[in-house]
């Protein structure tokens, strides 16, 4: 059997004019990165304002185990089974991020038959977003510094500087540093940190902006801390959002790509759902949808996460209305939830699935929650039994909801073609898509609900300091923002290790953070960490090039 990189190089490409007339591109709009990625020229997608929208399809899956899921690659094989079946379709997906690939996820560009090409070229450096990104972000921390050397006239607190800077890599090192040290000439010694560049306000900012101008509004808003007197400072009155936006031009631009099936596929923004808002660039979203009849998107990780950031922050503040959701189950992932380790995923265990299945039911309860309708995957895998996927189908009718064998990994589009028509005949019913929570409620209390309804935990908790926090933001004016839940992508709890459907547990908030420009306010519950760490054996450990110079051992 091929590895997934082997099949992504093996699979022929079309030249990306062509890519792009299946959806209505000039060859002149395209912005050519190579021979086989291309940017939209934002002049074209300008002209593209106030044309019909096609459907907007939502694809999430359970919470993640080892034993693999496959999101990505069943948004990718829905998208070319959609069009197997005739019907125009383009795909939105995030851009990856270095730390994982280096670290223990490995790509994010799908598997199988079910892949964007260049596989290598959009797990790597892609078209530098991420890198632009990463500079604008950190042009503004040394503004900050430079702004304090320098006399500091807007009376900048060193002891309440919020921003910190990134770096596209996992580097637990670089949780707490000190900056400054050294002679007078370095600056003030202050506390500070590094996140990784997916957790950037300047990704979620760039994500959620629908052009530059809405780009360097929501920059400028950005609050970088506070003066002596406790008012706030952005970077506006730093007067680095024009320098930021510059570095941002180019990344703004969605980019075009195409599956092993040559479906269009714009590949933009990538912030992490367990620590950001998880969805691709609105943007991008946008175009697809005034372009083709049916569009394909993913949240990331589980429901609990990527969906509900998904409907309650992407879907609000762009004001979209998604047609249909498709949750993604294993029956491996589900026989983990159901309390098998990885070991054992290869024996029948009919008892574990029906067991397991309890978190599949959970996501499929919440997301109907959002008046969207839902479509089971069960991602195909060939050691599944009968009895097993037969378990899948029986409890998720129950529900009262149907679950759809898939084989895409192995046959492309053809092996989701009956998931693609289920899909088509969803998006003919009527969408009551509503959010889960109103702009009007204070912010304590949407923690709250996000916690109760989705997690279904027993009570959130919070030191004083932190509910006083957000109480102040309230009087600020930020009391109508929405909320980013930041914890473990492995659980309903903030406990990675507590599958299933766990309820009556507590939700610790460690942490609050301010997004003001990208317009939410982050809620960093029990462990998670904005700056991850590398595992003990990192998958760098075994990437490289082989002989004739190709990359290998990634994915």
């Amino acid at each position: 059997m091929k590895s997934d990189i082997e099949i992504a190089r093996a699979a022929p490409r079309r030249p990306m004019a062509e890519i792009g007339a299946k959806i209505g591109i000039p060859e002149d709009a395209l912005i050519p990165y190579g021979r086989d990625k291309a940017k939209v020229d934002a002049a074209f997608l300008k002209g593209l304002e106030g044309r019909g929208e096609g459907k907007l399809i939502l694809v999430t899956a359970v919470n993640p185990t080892p034993a693999g899921e496959g999101k990505t690659t069943t948004t990718v094989g829905l998208g070319d089974a959609l069009s197997h079946i005739g019907k125009r379709a383009a795909i939105c997906i995030r851009e990856a991020s270095l730390g994982p690939n280096f670290g223990m996820k490995g790509g994010a560009a799908g598997g199988g038959l079910s892949q964007i090409v260049p596989m290598e070229d959009m797990n790597l450096h892609f078209t530098g977003d991420f890198h632009a990104i990463t500079a604008a972000h950190n042009l503004l921390a040394a503004m900050i510094d430079n702004h304090i050397y320098w006399g500091n006239h807007l009376g900048i607190d060193t002891r309440r500087v919020v921003w910190r800077r990134v770096l596209d890599m996992n580097d637990r090192a670089l949780r707490d540093v000190v900056v400054g040290l050294g002679e007078p000439g370095n600056g003030f010694p202050r506390q500070t940190g590094f996140d990784i560049t997916v957790a950037s306000e300047v990704m979620a900012c760039l994500c959620l902006a629908t052009d530059l101008a809405d780009l360097q509004a929501r920059l400028g808003r950005i609050v970088i801390g506070s003066d002596f007197e406790r008012r706030p400072v952005t970077c506006a009155d730093l007067k680095a959002d024009g320098a930021m936006v510059v570095l941002l031009r180019e990344a703004m631009q969605p980019n075009l790509v195409q599956t092993i099936e040559h479906t269009p596929a714009f590949v933009h923004g990538g912030p992490f759902a367990n620590i950001a808002h998880g969805c691709n660039s609105v943007i991008a979203t946008r175009a697809a949808l005034r372009l083709a009849d049916y569009v394909v998107t993913e949240a990331g990780f589980g429901a609990d996460l990527g969906a509900e950031k998904f409907f309650d922050i992407k879907c609000r503040k762009a004001g979209l209305s998604p047609a249909a959701a498709v949750i993604v189950a294993t029956v491996r992932a589900l026989k983990m939830n159901g309390g098998v380790v990885r070991a054992d995923l290869g024996a029948e265990n009919v008892a574990a699935v029906t067991a397991g299945c309890a978190n599949l039911g959970r996501h499929i309860a919440n997301t109907r929650g959002f008046g969207v309708p839902v479509v089971v995957a069960i991602n195909h895998f060939d050691a599944d039994s009968e009895a097993e996927i037969a378990a899948v189908q029986d409890y998720v009718a129950a529900q009262g909801c149907e679950a759809v064998l898939c084989h895409h990994w192995a046959e492309g589009g053809a092996g989701a073609a009956e998931l693609a028509r289920k899909v088509v005949a969803l998006t003919e019913q009527p969408s009551r898509f509503a959010p889960l929570y109103p702009d009007a409620m204070g912010l304590f209390e949407k923690i709250e609900t996000i916690a109760m309804k989705i997690y279904h935990a027993g009570e959130v908790v919070a030191a004083p300091q932190i509910r006083a926090q957000l109480k102040a933001w309230e009087a600020a004016g930020y009391g109508d923002l929405p909320i980013c839940m930041a914890k473990t992508q492995y659980s309903f709890s903030t406990d990675p290790s507590l599958r299933g459907a766990p309820e009556g547990h507590v939700v610790p908030v460690r942490e609050v953070r301010l997004s003001a420009g990208a317009g939410f306010v982050v809620a960093i519950c029990g462990e998670i960490m904005t700056m991850p760490g590398l595992p003990r054996v990192p998958a760098a450990e075994t990437i490289g090039l082989d002989a004739t110079g190709a990359i290998e051992g990634l994915f």
